[in-house]
């Protein structure tokens, strides 16, 4: 974590807002990423800046996973946070009809840091991968052990905001589905090779269910990122529908990706901080042990 100044400390921290017009990025029109500045996560890309005249720089979009959403204490406006360390970034507003999107991340510049497009050129480009296969601490825990992921973070897929708790999903009445998001090198590992460890890390013809876990949040689903995943993801279940690899029809979902909400803090790393308690030893630890034993290999 980078080292703050009172005044950044009073932004990031104490959830202050910086004078309008006098940040240094409201007029910033390079080319590159927006990044945390208290701990350096991508936030934003600047092809979703945009000038909305208000004082402050603006995005229409952010990077997948980058930002959480909380409601303020008084109810009336949406705070934007970093996904990663919680630092307040500003507010989000909706229909403005500023840009075709519809959405206006009003963020403070002190909140952020500047990654020039030239320093990214020499960098791997990550992509993502969004899956729900039952409870996310089994498939997170799959996940994490395949070489070329960099990151697994359990979360919420499907549904909106205002319902992303575990307390809401957990009874089955939002649309969400208990997922991971999987970031990944891939020129370590492919999408492909992902679906792969997918398949063999649930049973994908149970609707809504993955043994004793009951309700629509279990379902099997793969949340598309692109048109490539989208035709990768259906013409691998073609495959499997024509071999019969399993007895019973393929029920998962292949859907576009519309959102992601992070879980809560203590489900992140749950087996590897849990391993001993009973629904771990139970349910995730075979299928940790079936999917390495069938991909060693991928393993790292």
């Amino acid at each position: 974590m980078r080292e703050l100044t009172e005044y950044e400390k009073h932004v990031i921290e104490d959830k202050g807002t910086e004078r309008p017009f006098s940040g240094e990025y409201n007029q910033h029109d390079a080319q590159g990423v927006y990044c945390c500045k208290k701990c350096d996560a991508p936030l934003y890309r600047s092809e979703s800046k945009f000038n909305a005249h208000c004082g402050w720089p603006a995005f229409d979009d952010e990077i997948a996973g980058a930002v959480k959403r909380n409601i303020d204490a008084d109810g009336m406006r949406v705070e934007i946070v970093c996904a990663k360390c919680d630092g307040h970034l500003g507010h989000v507003f909706e229909g403005e009809l500023l840009t075709p999107k519809n959405l206006r991340h009003c963020v403070n510049s002190v909140s952020m840091t500047f990654r020039p497009i030239e320093q990214e050129t020499n960098e791997t480009k990550l992509e993502l991968a969004t899956f729900g296969g039952g409870c996310f601490w089994c498939i997170e825990a799959i996940f994490s052990a395949i070489k070329g992921v960099t990151k697994v973070t359990s979360g919420y897929a499907g549904g909106d905001s205002h319902d992303a708790n575990y307390k809401a999903v957990c009874s089955g009445n939002t649309n969400h589905a208990e997922v991971v998001q999987i970031e990944f090198n891939p020129r370590e590992v492919s999408f492909e090779s992902l679906l792969e460890v997918f398949w063999q890390s649930h049973n994908p013809t149970t609707l809504n269910r993955q043994g004793n876990d009951v309700g629509p949040q279990y379902r099997s689903v793969i949340f598309i990122h692109n048109e490539q995943q989208a035709l990768i993801a259906n013409n691998m279940i073609d495959d499997l529908t024509r071999i019969a690899a399993w007895p019973d029809p393929i029920v998962t979902q292949v859907i576009a990706y519309d959102g992601f909400f992070a879980a809560e803090d203590y489900h992140n790393d749950y087996y590897e901080l849990n391993g001993e308690q009973p629904y771990c030893q139970m349910v995730v630890k075979p299928k940790v042990d079936k999917v390495k034993a069938l991909f060693a290999d991928k393993l790292k």
